[in-house]
């Protein structure tokens, strides 16, 4: 399948300007999506974009990763509801040194034709004058083009700096500068860009004054859906928030759990745009799911495919693991078997309280440890520990107990934690 095609069975097209498929069909094309540093990582949220420029180079085409250390500082308004906190030079660079090094983990970097290549937006807007930007950009869209564009529509009754009303006039240059100096001649993004990347398409026209016959120097937009749930809202936050590509601030065990519990109802979508199983791979998956669905195979697929590549095969084993011995069938072995250089990544997330050897040796039963140094993270009170343990709800380092008044067995603790669980998802881990 070419470019088009591929797009088109996983749901991942939007809307494209006329002649691109045909572009793409003639010749290899120089294409690219710009990425806004105004975090220290890429989020899952930027996935599907990514993915877009994996399959670009897939299919023989040459991709660009565009870094916005220049339109950084200002801020896209492109669904935003205010205006954003400027950042300084030095946050932006080490952004944009963060967001480099995700992006060789999806993209190929080597000496081929299609090799993928970074730029940095920063190094051609350095070198312009505001009066000098006003002649080179300014002066060929009218105001009342740029007051057409939804991003700056929807942000009319709650105003709109002129900063943040620019931004369209600063991604268009960028087009036009990697058109004329990369021979860029398309570009990509979500559904939300498509007012900013035509904002490009239209400044490249006019500044080259080529009309619509002009075919051989046309420049192209393509967008992608942005990915929502089945019930229509915003895909790619957890609980605590923003699910990042960077380790350190979303570890391992995290991004696979957020995977593995997604809904059946967005599997389907979520495979196809987020992995790169082939089309008889996924239908295979989709018919074994809908047999036995709590075996979760559509989501156990997308939680290997997505974490191998983000955070290596280490990282999806340690996930694994943690998920194991937190919500499987782990045995008191292989609690033993984490390493402690495993058992921070392990547990992160786990709720974790400090418990003194004098405060273990006061404890008269396993009702008394449950309860020491607890906040009421599992159970509020005594009397609740001691209707869960009778009621066979409660295991400790994963054995079940069941009776409140038992002794305490210091092995439990295995001189360094002891691993409380009610049911299959609560948790609290006890360290001594």
């Amino acid at each position: 399948m070419n470019f088009i095609e591929e797009l088109l069975w996983r749901g991942m097209l939007n809307d494209m300007t006329p002649g691109t498929e045909e572009q793409l069909t003639k010749e290899m094309t120089a294409g690219y999506i710009g990425f806004d540093p105004t975090a220290a990582s890429l989020h899952i949220g930027n996935l599907a974009t990514i993915m877009l420029l994996v399959h670009f180079q897939r299919a023989g085409h040459k991709p660009f990763a565009l870094v916005g250390g220049a339109t950084g500082m200002i801020g896209d308004p492109s669904g935003k509801a205010a205006e954003r906190d400027f950042l300084s030079e030095e946050t932006l660079r080490h952004n944009q040194e963060g967001i480099r090094a995700q992006l060789a983990k999806f993209l190929v970097f080597d000496e081929s034709p299609n090799s993928a290549e970074m730029v940095n937006n920063y190094d051609w807007f350095k070198e312009i004058s505001f009066l000098g930007f006003l002649r080179e950009a300014g002066k060929h869209l009218t105001v009342n083009y740029m007051m057409a564009k939804d991003s700056v529509k929807n942000r009319l009754e709650t105003g709109i700096s002129f900063t943040e009303f620019s931004y369209q006039l600063l991604q268009g240059y960028d087009f036009y500068h990697l058109y004329k100096q990369r021979g860029v001649r398309l570009q990509m993004g979500g559904s939300d860009q498509w007012g900013n990347i035509t904002t490009g398409t239209e400044l490249i026209r006019r500044k080259e004054e080529k009309g619509a016959e002009a075919e051989n120097d046309r420049a192209f937009a393509l967008t992608t859906p942005l990915v929502t749930k089945a019930d229509g809202t915003k895909f790619g936050k957890s609980e605590s928030g923003n699910v990042w590509l960077d380790p350190a601030l979303t570890s391992p065990y995290q991004f696979y759990q957020f995977w593995l519990n997604a809904a059946d109802n967005d599997c389907a979508r979520l495979i196809r745009v987020f992995t790169l199983l082939d089309r008889a791979t996924i239908e295979r998956l989709e018919a074994k799911h809908a047999e036995v669905p709590h075996l979760r195979a559509l989501q156990k697929a997308i939680a290997e495919d997505v974490t191998i590549r983000v955070h290596g095969r280490a990282g999806y084993d340690l996930a694994v693991k943690a998920s194991e011995v937190l919500f499987g069938k782990a045995t008191i072995e292989t609690l033993r078997s984490i390493a402690l250089d495993e058992f921070d990544v392990i547990f992160d997330g786990v709720p974790q309280t400090t418990i003194s050897a004098d405060e273990l040796a006061a404890c008269k039963d396993i009702t008394d440890l449950l309860s020491v140094g607890s906040k009421g993270e599992i159970y509020p009170s005594k009397g609740e520990a001691r209707r869960a343990i009778s009621q066979n709800a409660v295991s400790l380092n994963k054995a079940k107990v069941s009776d409140p008044a038992a002794s305490v067995d210091v092995e439990w603790l295995q001189d360094r934690f002891l691993l409380v669980s009610k049911g299959k998802k609560n948790h609290l881990l006890k360290k001594v």
